[in-house]
């Protein structure tokens, strides 16, 4: 098999995030590390091999850090038209190792809203009919920003129509190579603005309380993924009552 990361490293260098979001990382190396290894089992310095303890982090961070998994009590409190929520912990397994579908969106520019038939042409160019559970996977002009300030901004975005239009064909996750699945937060804000709507704000992600789905957001390497033809794997961290768990995403392909 061979398997491509669609991951992005988690650190507090590259900025993925608006800097209040951003984790802060503090590292300890094996010298900070032998007070810690003294505290466990009262041995010292001298009588370790060559002198060296252990090493560690300590991560200050979101659950929206880094690439992860929304889940349906990020978007609301209700999903399915009244139930409550799920939360990341909650979701079903079975919805995070599925075929995947790459559709390409980079022809589109930064700030549009995606509409079903910019979908529908995107799944025409591949000759794909989308199947329940499939992971819909989003390549867009955002990950051409990955490193630079502006990433955050940069992005297509996701509103009711295209989400209820996936989630209407059985689909269960998306993801996109975004910050975030709807549209960027200053061309959201704007919107609003202009048109005095409040619907506007957010719909994508308010979508999920109609049809409850999952989105992965801040995905790499779309790039070099073909339209279909692989798996996803993208279980996300198990976090009690969280509105979303950090996750390894793979595509992973049968030689």
């Amino acid at each position: 098999m061979r398997f491509v990361d669609l991951s992005m490293p988690l650190d507090d260098i590259v900025p993925v995030d608006p800097p209040f979001l951003r984790p802060k990382i503090e590292y300890k190396d094996h010298i900070g590390g032998l007070k810690d290894m003294f505290n466990m089992y009262g041995i010292l310095p001298e009588q370790l091999p060559d002198g060296q303890g252990l090493a560690a982090e300590t991560v200050t961070m979101t659950t929206h850090a880094g690439t992860h998994v929304d889940a349906p009590w990020h978007y609301h409190p209700t999903m399915n038209g009244g139930e409550r929520a799920w939360t990341i912990d909650e979701v079903p397994l079975d919805w995070f190792f599925r075929p995947g579908v790459k559709l390409d969106l980079t022809h589109l520019p930064s700030g549009h809203l995606v509409t079903p038939e910019d979908i529908d042409q995107a799944l025409a160019a591949i000759e794909y009919t989308l199947k329940p559970f499939d992971i819909v996977l989003m390549h867009t002009v955002a990950a051409a920003s990955y490193g630079r300030e502006d990433y955050v901004d940069t992005g297509v975005g996701f509103g009711r129509a295209a989400t209820l239009h996936l989630t209407g064909q059985g689909i269960k996750v998306v993801g996109t190579d975004a910050w975030g699945w709807d549209l960027p937060i200053p061309v959201n804000r704007q919107l609003f603005e202009s048109t005095g709507d409040p619907s506007v704000v957010w719909e994508g992600h308010k979508a999920g309380a109609d049809v409850a789905y999952c989105q992965i957001e801040k995905l790499q390497h779309l790039d070099q993924l073909p339209a279909t033809g692989f798996t996803v794997a993208c279980f996300p961290t198990k976090v009690r009552g969280a509105s979303a768990g950090w996750t390894r995403a793979v595509a992973i392909f049968e030689d």
